[in-house]
Protein backbone atom coordinates (compact mmCIF):
# COMPACT_ATOMS: atom_id res chain seq x y z
CA UNK A 1 0.00 0.00 0.00
CA UNK A 2 1.29 3.66 -1.00
CA UNK A 3 1.45 6.56 1.53
CA UNK A 4 -1.00 9.31 1.24
CA UNK A 5 0.04 12.95 1.70
CA UNK A 6 -2.24 15.46 3.64
CA UNK A 7 -1.41 18.59 3.47
CA UNK A 8 -2.69 22.10 5.59
CA UNK A 9 -1.91 25.44 4.27
CA UNK A 10 -2.69 28.95 2.60
CA UNK A 11 -4.75 30.38 5.82
CA UNK A 12 -2.58 29.84 9.05
CA UNK A 13 -0.48 26.80 10.69
CA UNK A 14 0.66 25.02 7.57
CA UNK A 15 1.26 21.49 7.87
CA UNK A 16 1.81 18.01 6.36
CA UNK A 17 1.51 14.78 7.21
CA UNK A 18 2.04 10.89 5.54
CA UNK A 19 -0.02 8.34 7.04
CA UNK A 20 -0.01 4.64 5.58
CA UNK A 21 -2.06 1.67 6.65
CA UNK A 22 -4.20 3.23 9.21
CA UNK A 23 -1.06 4.89 11.14
CA UNK A 24 0.85 7.90 11.52
CA UNK A 25 4.10 7.70 9.78
CA UNK A 26 5.04 11.20 10.13
CA UNK A 27 3.78 14.52 11.08
CA UNK A 28 5.35 18.40 11.15
CA UNK A 29 3.60 21.93 11.25
CA UNK A 30 6.14 24.30 8.66
CA UNK A 31 6.50 26.95 11.53
CA UNK A 32 9.06 24.50 13.32
CA UNK A 33 11.46 24.61 10.07
CA UNK A 34 10.26 28.16 8.51
CA UNK A 35 10.74 30.09 12.33
CA UNK A 36 7.58 31.81 11.22
CA UNK A 37 4.43 31.20 14.09
CA UNK A 38 1.72 30.41 12.12
CA UNK A 39 2.75 29.99 8.84
CA UNK A 40 0.35 29.83 6.58
CA UNK A 41 2.41 28.82 3.27
CA UNK A 42 3.00 26.12 1.49
CA UNK A 43 4.58 23.12 3.83
CA UNK A 44 7.40 22.30 1.55
CA UNK A 45 10.16 21.89 4.39
CA UNK A 46 7.22 20.29 6.73
CA UNK A 47 6.87 17.99 3.41
CA UNK A 48 10.50 17.17 3.08
CA UNK A 49 10.61 16.39 6.62
CA UNK A 50 8.27 13.92 6.77
CA UNK A 51 9.25 11.87 3.50
CA UNK A 52 12.84 12.14 5.49
CA UNK A 53 11.64 10.83 8.73
CA UNK A 54 9.27 7.65 6.92
CA UNK A 55 12.09 7.21 4.27
CA UNK A 56 9.02 7.94 1.62
CA UNK A 57 9.62 8.54 -2.07
CA UNK A 58 7.42 10.61 -4.29
CA UNK A 59 6.84 7.36 -6.39
CA UNK A 60 5.64 6.10 -3.52
CA UNK A 61 2.75 8.50 -2.73
CA UNK A 62 -0.56 7.31 -3.96
CA UNK A 63 -2.27 10.99 -3.24
CA UNK A 64 -1.89 14.24 -1.44
CA UNK A 65 -4.99 15.09 0.57
CA UNK A 66 -5.98 18.94 0.74
CA UNK A 67 -7.98 19.66 4.32
CA UNK A 68 -10.37 21.86 2.69
CA UNK A 69 -12.38 22.54 -0.16
CA UNK A 70 -11.74 25.90 -2.12
CA UNK A 71 -15.13 26.11 -3.78
CA UNK A 72 -17.00 25.64 -1.07
CA UNK A 73 -15.44 28.47 0.61
CA UNK A 74 -15.31 30.66 -2.41
CA UNK A 75 -18.88 30.19 -2.19
CA UNK A 76 -19.57 31.27 1.19
CA UNK A 77 -17.27 34.54 0.69
CA UNK A 78 -19.50 35.09 -2.41
CA UNK A 79 -22.73 34.24 -1.33
CA UNK A 80 -21.80 36.02 2.28
CA UNK A 81 -21.06 39.43 0.29
CA UNK A 82 -24.67 39.13 -1.92
CA UNK A 83 -26.27 38.83 1.84
CA UNK A 84 -24.34 42.19 3.12
CA UNK A 85 -23.85 44.04 -0.04
CA UNK A 86 -23.30 46.77 -0.54
CA UNK A 87 -21.54 46.61 3.24
CA UNK A 88 -18.17 44.77 2.84
CA UNK A 89 -17.45 45.74 -0.83
CA UNK A 90 -14.07 46.83 -0.74
CA UNK A 91 -13.37 43.69 1.83
CA UNK A 92 -14.47 41.51 -1.20
CA UNK A 93 -12.30 43.76 -3.61
CA UNK A 94 -9.40 42.73 -1.61
CA UNK A 95 -10.05 39.02 -1.51
CA UNK A 96 -11.91 38.38 -4.45
CA UNK A 97 -8.50 38.77 -6.68
CA UNK A 98 -6.56 36.70 -4.52
CA UNK A 99 -9.06 33.62 -4.77
CA UNK A 100 -9.68 34.57 -7.94
CA UNK A 101 -5.67 34.54 -8.97
CA UNK A 102 -4.67 31.83 -6.58
CA UNK A 103 -7.16 29.95 -3.41
CA UNK A 104 -9.46 29.23 -5.79
CA UNK A 105 -7.69 27.16 -8.19
CA UNK A 106 -5.37 24.75 -5.22
CA UNK A 107 -5.28 21.90 -7.12
CA UNK A 108 -2.88 23.44 -10.22
CA UNK A 109 -1.32 25.54 -7.60
CA UNK A 110 -0.16 22.68 -5.45
CA UNK A 111 0.84 20.72 -8.95
CA UNK A 112 2.90 23.87 -9.69
CA UNK A 113 5.06 24.70 -6.53
CA UNK A 114 5.69 20.67 -6.14
CA UNK A 115 7.68 20.63 -9.30
CA UNK A 116 9.17 23.79 -8.40
CA UNK A 117 10.23 22.34 -4.93
CA UNK A 118 10.85 19.50 -5.48
CA UNK A 119 11.41 18.76 -9.17
CA UNK A 120 8.74 15.89 -9.82
CA UNK A 121 6.48 16.93 -12.85
CA UNK A 122 3.52 17.59 -13.19
CA UNK A 123 2.41 14.62 -15.19
CA UNK A 124 4.19 12.34 -12.51
CA UNK A 125 2.67 13.85 -10.11
CA UNK A 126 0.18 11.86 -7.31
CA UNK A 127 -3.66 12.58 -7.78
CA UNK A 128 -5.05 15.41 -5.50
CA UNK A 129 -8.41 15.26 -3.13
CA UNK A 130 -9.71 17.68 -1.01
CA UNK A 131 -11.65 16.47 2.44
CA UNK A 132 -14.14 18.70 4.03
CA UNK A 133 -12.25 21.17 6.38
CA UNK A 134 -14.67 19.88 9.48
CA UNK A 135 -14.32 16.00 7.78
CA UNK A 136 -10.55 16.55 8.31
CA UNK A 137 -10.69 17.73 12.02
CA UNK A 138 -13.38 15.08 12.61
CA UNK A 139 -10.69 12.47 11.41
CA UNK A 140 -8.26 14.18 13.36
CA UNK A 141 -9.75 13.52 16.01
CA UNK A 142 -10.87 10.19 16.17
CA UNK A 143 -9.12 8.06 13.99
CA UNK A 144 -5.72 8.49 15.91
CA UNK A 145 -8.07 8.45 19.58
CA UNK A 146 -7.74 4.97 21.29
CA UNK A 147 -11.94 4.50 20.96
CA UNK A 148 -13.33 2.63 18.39
CA UNK A 149 -16.30 4.18 18.82
CA UNK A 150 -16.79 7.80 20.19
CA UNK A 151 -18.88 10.71 19.36
CA UNK A 152 -16.82 13.11 18.05
CA UNK A 153 -17.12 17.27 18.43
CA UNK A 154 -15.45 19.98 16.08
CA UNK A 155 -15.65 23.60 17.44
CA UNK A 156 -13.53 26.50 15.42
CA UNK A 157 -13.54 29.58 13.74
CA UNK A 158 -15.23 28.32 10.27
CA UNK A 159 -14.02 25.75 7.50
CA UNK A 160 -16.07 25.77 4.07
CA UNK A 161 -19.60 26.71 6.14
CA UNK A 162 -19.43 24.69 9.22
CA UNK A 163 -18.10 26.30 12.28
CA UNK A 164 -19.22 23.50 15.31
CA UNK A 165 -20.44 19.89 13.51
CA UNK A 166 -21.04 16.32 15.09
CA UNK A 167 -20.19 13.36 14.02
CA UNK A 168 -20.42 9.32 15.05
CA UNK A 169 -17.15 7.54 15.02
CA UNK A 170 -17.52 3.65 14.10
CA UNK A 171 -14.39 1.82 13.37
CA UNK A 172 -13.30 3.12 10.17
CA UNK A 173 -16.23 4.97 9.23
CA UNK A 174 -17.07 8.78 10.58
CA UNK A 175 -20.70 10.12 10.16
CA UNK A 176 -21.79 13.38 10.16
CA UNK A 177 -24.74 14.22 12.49
CA UNK A 178 -25.57 18.13 12.51
CA UNK A 179 -23.05 21.22 11.84
CA UNK A 180 -23.84 24.99 12.79
CA UNK A 181 -22.93 27.06 9.74
CA UNK A 182 -21.02 30.39 9.38
CA UNK A 183 -21.88 33.12 10.83
CA UNK A 184 -23.00 31.98 13.60
CA UNK A 185 -19.70 30.77 15.26
CA UNK A 186 -18.04 30.16 18.46
CA UNK A 187 -14.71 30.57 17.36
CA UNK A 188 -15.63 33.74 16.02
CA UNK A 189 -16.95 34.87 18.81
CA UNK A 190 -14.17 33.94 21.01
CA UNK A 191 -11.57 35.76 18.41
CA UNK A 192 -13.72 38.97 19.01
CA UNK A 193 -12.88 39.06 22.43
CA UNK A 194 -9.19 38.22 21.71
CA UNK A 195 -9.10 41.21 19.21
CA UNK A 196 -10.89 43.65 21.47
CA UNK A 197 -8.58 42.48 24.27
CA UNK A 198 -6.26 43.86 22.32
CA UNK A 199 -4.07 40.57 21.01
CA UNK A 200 -4.30 38.85 17.53
CA UNK A 201 -6.51 36.69 16.07
CA UNK A 202 -5.83 32.97 15.27
CA UNK A 203 -2.97 33.59 17.19
CA UNK A 204 -3.28 34.72 20.93
CA UNK A 205 -6.57 33.10 22.00
CA UNK A 206 -4.75 31.81 24.60
CA UNK A 207 -3.59 35.00 26.16
CA UNK A 208 -7.40 35.41 26.36
CA UNK A 209 -7.64 32.46 28.03
CA UNK A 210 -4.75 32.31 30.09
CA UNK A 211 -6.23 36.72 31.08
CA UNK A 212 -9.10 35.09 32.29
CA UNK A 213 -8.61 34.09 35.75
CA UNK A 214 -7.10 37.58 36.82
CA UNK A 215 -10.75 39.03 35.96
CA UNK A 216 -14.16 38.72 37.25
CA UNK A 217 -17.17 37.39 35.28
CA UNK A 218 -18.86 41.05 35.29
CA UNK A 219 -20.03 40.99 32.04
CA UNK A 220 -21.79 37.42 31.00
CA UNK A 221 -25.12 38.98 31.39
CA UNK A 222 -24.35 41.75 28.76
CA UNK A 223 -23.01 38.87 26.56
CA UNK A 224 -26.19 36.49 26.99
CA UNK A 225 -28.55 39.21 26.74
CA UNK A 226 -27.33 41.15 23.74
CA UNK A 227 -24.19 39.43 21.57
CA UNK A 228 -25.00 35.27 21.47
CA UNK A 229 -28.36 33.57 22.36
CA UNK A 230 -27.50 30.12 23.44
CA UNK A 231 -30.18 27.70 23.62
CA UNK A 232 -30.64 24.58 25.95
CA UNK A 233 -29.48 22.02 23.63
CA UNK A 234 -26.09 24.19 23.11
CA UNK A 235 -27.07 25.38 19.84
CA UNK A 236 -26.64 28.72 19.55
CA UNK A 237 -26.50 32.28 17.25
CA UNK A 238 -24.79 35.29 17.34
CA UNK A 239 -26.55 38.84 17.28
CA UNK A 240 -24.46 40.06 14.04
CA UNK A 241 -24.99 43.88 14.48
CA UNK A 242 -22.40 43.38 17.31
CA UNK A 243 -19.64 42.14 14.98
CA UNK A 244 -17.77 43.36 12.27
CA UNK A 245 -15.77 39.96 10.66
CA UNK A 246 -18.83 40.05 8.26
CA UNK A 247 -18.30 43.02 6.02
CA UNK A 248 -15.40 44.64 7.85
CA UNK A 249 -11.78 44.45 8.11
CA UNK A 250 -12.15 43.91 12.09
CA UNK A 251 -13.95 41.44 14.14
CA UNK A 252 -15.66 44.22 16.39
CA UNK A 253 -17.09 47.73 15.54
CA UNK A 254 -19.29 50.24 16.83
CA UNK A 255 -21.83 48.72 18.60
CA UNK A 256 -19.22 46.30 20.20
CA UNK A 257 -17.69 49.74 21.79
CA UNK A 258 -20.27 50.92 22.55
CA UNK A 259 -21.87 47.71 24.51
CA UNK A 260 -18.20 47.51 26.92
CA UNK A 261 -17.99 51.11 27.08
CA UNK A 262 -14.26 51.65 25.18
CA UNK A 263 -12.82 51.17 22.34
CA UNK A 264 -10.53 48.06 21.39
CA UNK A 265 -7.19 47.86 23.56
CA UNK A 266 -4.45 49.11 21.13
CA UNK A 267 -1.75 46.33 21.29
CA UNK A 268 0.99 46.04 23.21
CA UNK A 269 -0.38 48.79 25.70
CA UNK A 270 -1.11 48.45 29.20
CA UNK A 271 -3.84 45.50 30.51
CA UNK A 272 -6.82 46.83 32.45
CA UNK A 273 -9.24 44.71 34.77
CA UNK A 274 -11.53 45.75 31.78
CA UNK A 275 -10.39 43.15 29.80
CA UNK A 276 -9.30 40.49 32.28
CA UNK A 277 -13.18 41.36 33.10
CA UNK A 278 -13.95 40.37 29.43
CA UNK A 279 -11.77 37.84 29.41
CA UNK A 280 -13.65 36.39 32.13
CA UNK A 281 -17.12 36.82 30.72
CA UNK A 282 -16.29 35.32 27.26
CA UNK A 283 -14.66 32.33 28.93
CA UNK A 284 -17.68 31.41 30.92
CA UNK A 285 -19.83 31.57 28.08
CA UNK A 286 -17.66 29.50 25.78
CA UNK A 287 -17.33 27.01 28.81
CA UNK A 288 -21.29 26.89 29.05
CA UNK A 289 -21.73 26.70 25.29
CA UNK A 290 -19.37 23.82 24.94
CA UNK A 291 -20.93 21.77 28.07
CA UNK A 292 -24.61 21.96 26.63
CA UNK A 293 -23.04 20.71 23.30
CA UNK A 294 -21.31 17.86 24.81
CA UNK A 295 -24.84 17.32 26.91
CA UNK A 296 -26.49 17.25 23.54
CA UNK A 297 -24.17 14.50 21.83
CA UNK A 298 -24.23 12.01 24.65
CA UNK A 299 -28.08 11.95 24.95
CA UNK A 300 -28.45 12.23 20.71
CA UNK A 301 -25.60 9.39 20.73
CA UNK A 302 -25.23 6.97 23.85
CA UNK A 303 -21.72 6.85 23.65
CA UNK A 304 -19.74 6.98 26.67
CA UNK A 305 -16.21 8.39 24.42
CA UNK A 306 -15.70 11.85 22.94
CA UNK A 307 -13.33 13.29 20.89
CA UNK A 308 -12.38 16.71 20.01
CA UNK A 309 -10.56 18.84 17.22
CA UNK A 310 -10.61 22.19 15.87
CA UNK A 311 -9.05 25.27 17.62
CA UNK A 312 -11.66 25.60 19.93
CA UNK A 313 -10.67 22.51 21.70
CA UNK A 314 -7.37 24.25 22.19
CA UNK A 315 -9.39 25.69 25.31
CA UNK A 316 -7.97 23.35 27.96
CA UNK A 317 -9.92 25.12 30.43
CA UNK A 318 -13.06 24.81 28.76
CA UNK A 319 -11.85 20.93 28.11
CA UNK A 320 -11.45 20.63 31.78
CA UNK A 321 -14.79 21.57 32.45
CA UNK A 322 -16.01 18.99 30.25
CA UNK A 323 -13.62 16.23 32.14
CA UNK A 324 -15.00 17.66 35.38
CA UNK A 325 -18.30 17.41 34.45
CA UNK A 326 -18.07 14.11 33.71
CA UNK A 327 -20.66 13.88 31.03
CA UNK A 328 -18.72 11.43 28.82
CA UNK A 329 -16.53 8.69 30.64
CA UNK A 330 -13.43 9.25 28.50
CA UNK A 331 -12.29 12.40 26.49
CA UNK A 332 -9.48 12.26 23.68
CA UNK A 333 -8.36 15.60 22.23
CA UNK A 334 -6.40 16.01 19.18
CA UNK A 335 -3.26 17.38 20.18
CA UNK A 336 -3.20 19.69 16.99
CA UNK A 337 -6.56 20.56 17.51
CA UNK A 338 -6.11 23.62 14.89
CA UNK A 339 -5.64 23.75 11.45
CA UNK A 340 -2.45 21.86 11.69
CA UNK A 341 -4.17 19.09 12.57
CA UNK A 342 -6.01 19.12 9.46
CA UNK A 343 -3.27 17.64 7.45
CA UNK A 344 -3.25 14.65 9.33
CA UNK A 345 -7.47 14.36 9.67
CA UNK A 346 -7.21 14.84 5.70
CA UNK A 347 -4.19 11.92 5.37
CA UNK A 348 -6.34 9.93 7.87
CA UNK A 349 -9.69 10.42 6.19
CA UNK A 350 -8.21 9.30 2.96
CA UNK A 351 -5.96 6.12 3.89
CA UNK A 352 -8.93 4.83 6.13
CA UNK A 353 -12.35 6.43 4.80
CA UNK A 354 -11.92 5.31 1.38
CA UNK A 355 -8.84 2.69 0.94
CA UNK A 356 -10.24 0.70 3.95
CA UNK A 357 -7.08 0.32 5.72
CA UNK A 358 -7.15 -0.75 9.31
CA UNK A 359 -6.68 1.44 12.31
CA UNK A 360 -3.81 1.06 14.18
CA UNK A 361 -3.47 0.94 17.70
CA UNK A 362 -7.16 1.97 17.98
CA UNK A 363 -8.68 -0.71 20.41
CA UNK A 364 -10.34 0.50 23.56
CA UNK A 365 -8.33 -2.09 25.65
CA UNK A 366 -5.44 -0.15 24.61
CA UNK A 367 -3.96 2.71 26.80
CA UNK A 368 -2.27 4.64 24.21
CA UNK A 369 -3.17 6.47 21.12
CA UNK A 370 -1.73 6.13 17.91
CA UNK A 371 -0.24 10.01 17.91
CA UNK A 372 3.01 8.52 19.67
CA UNK A 373 2.83 11.57 22.40
CA UNK A 374 2.91 13.87 18.83
CA UNK A 375 6.44 13.34 18.56
CA UNK A 376 6.00 12.72 14.87
CA UNK A 377 8.08 15.24 13.25
CA UNK A 378 12.36 14.86 12.74
CA UNK A 379 14.75 14.18 16.07
CA UNK A 380 17.77 16.17 16.45
CA UNK A 381 21.03 14.39 17.19
CA UNK A 382 23.56 15.96 19.86
CA UNK A 383 26.05 17.13 17.25
CA UNK A 384 23.42 19.26 15.37
CA UNK A 385 22.41 20.61 18.59
CA UNK A 386 26.32 21.32 19.73
CA UNK A 387 26.54 22.79 16.43
CA UNK A 388 24.00 25.20 16.08
CA UNK A 389 24.60 26.61 19.57
CA UNK A 390 28.84 26.75 18.88
CA UNK A 391 27.67 28.81 15.47
CA UNK A 392 25.20 30.83 17.31
CA UNK A 393 27.55 32.09 19.92
CA UNK A 394 25.84 30.28 23.09
CA UNK A 395 27.21 29.44 26.55
CA UNK A 396 25.93 26.29 27.38
CA UNK A 397 26.47 23.00 29.17
CA UNK A 398 25.50 19.07 28.80
CA UNK A 399 23.80 17.30 32.06
CA UNK A 400 23.57 13.83 31.17
CA UNK A 401 22.60 12.64 34.76
CA UNK A 402 18.57 12.97 35.32
CA UNK A 403 18.91 14.25 38.98
CA UNK A 404 21.99 16.59 38.51
CA UNK A 405 19.70 18.30 35.74
CA UNK A 406 16.73 18.17 38.24
CA UNK A 407 18.68 19.88 40.79
CA UNK A 408 20.92 22.54 38.73
CA UNK A 409 16.64 23.97 37.14
CA UNK A 410 15.58 23.97 41.14
CA UNK A 411 18.76 25.91 42.05
CA UNK A 412 18.39 28.71 39.30
CA UNK A 413 14.45 28.47 39.76
CA UNK A 414 15.21 29.29 43.65
CA UNK A 415 17.77 31.93 42.64
CA UNK A 416 14.75 33.57 40.79
CA UNK A 417 15.72 32.62 37.30
CA UNK A 418 13.48 31.96 34.23
CA UNK A 419 13.90 28.62 32.79
CA UNK A 420 12.74 27.25 29.68
CA UNK A 421 12.11 23.48 29.88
Amino acid sequence: MKSVLGISCFYHDSAACLARDGGILAAAQEERFSRKKHDPSFPHRAISACMREANVDWDEIEAIVLYDKPLLKFERLIETFVACAPRGWRRFLQAGPVWAKEKLFQKKGVRRLIAERFGVPEKEQPQIGFTEHHHAHAASAFFPSPFQDAAVLCLDGVGEWATTSAWLGQSKDLTPLWQIDFPHSLGLFYSAFTYHCGFRVNSGEYKLMGLAPFGEPRFVATIRDHLIDVKEDGTFRLNLDYFDFLTGDAMTGAAFDDLFGASARVPESPLSAREADMAASAQVVVEEVVLRLARTLRQETGRQNLCLAGGVALNCVANGGLLRAEVFEKLWIQPAAGDAGGALGAAMAWDIQRNRSPRVRAASDLPKDAMAEAALGPGLERASVERALNEGGAVFQWIEDEAALLDRVADRLAEGAVVGW
